[in-house]
């Protein structure tokens, strides 16, 4: 006999009251994808070293264009709240200090993975597909080459693989590159 085993899902705002009531920590590194609460990977010195990168470049880069958000929460729908390691916004002047980046928001998100690449493109790139995120960027530590996703359908995005020596440009910033090699260190 087999037991179905139920789940509880949570909305966001269920869940942003649990770090507000201190079930959840805000050191926890959590988020909510799906209405799961998903414990996220620990930041080894790699990926640190990477994303440090990343917020150098683009701070030059984009200046007044975008606003660059580190490891920041983004709502991508009721049921899920993403910490993507980066992520361009569309300038604001209250900084989002009224409510977290939405979709129409995003001009870019990039996730690092040293260890979480499998997750990040079975989970977290879906999510942000369905969401309509218009580009995202896995970094591949481990592989060492950046993977482009942009053109969201149902799911999924259109694919490219760029290796060290070559050069990418934001979809939304067209006139800005930025050289593989200058992100993978």
């Amino acid at each position: 006999m087999s037991v179905e085993l139920l789940r509880r899902l949570f909305t966001v705002e269920e869940y942003e009251r649990m770090v507000q009531a201190d079930i959840l920590a805000i050191a926890e590194r959590v988020e909510l994808l799906n209405g799961e609460i998903v414990e996220m990977s620990p930041i080894g010195t790699r990926h640190a070293a990477c994303v440090n990168r990343l917020n150098k470049l683009f701070l030059v880069q984009v200046r007044e264009n975008a606003l660059v958000s580190v490891q920041n929460p983004i709502r991508l729908s009721d049921r899920s709240q993403a910490q993507p390691d980066l992520a361009l916004l569309q300038p604001r002047s209250d900084f989002y200090a009224t409510a977290h980046p939405q979709p129409q928001d995003i001009l870019l998100i990039v996730e690092v993975a040293d260890t979480s690449a499998d997750y990040d493109r079975q989970v977290k790139i879906p999510l942000y597909a369905q969401a309509g995120i218009i580009e995202v960027w896995l970094v591949d530590l481990v592989e060492q080459f950046l993977e482009v996703y942009r053109q969201p359908s149902a799911n999924s995005y259109q694919y490219q693989q760029l290796h060290r020596n070559q050069q990418i440009f934001i979809q939304a910033l067209p006139n800005l590159t930025i050289s593989i090699d200058d992100i993978l260190g």
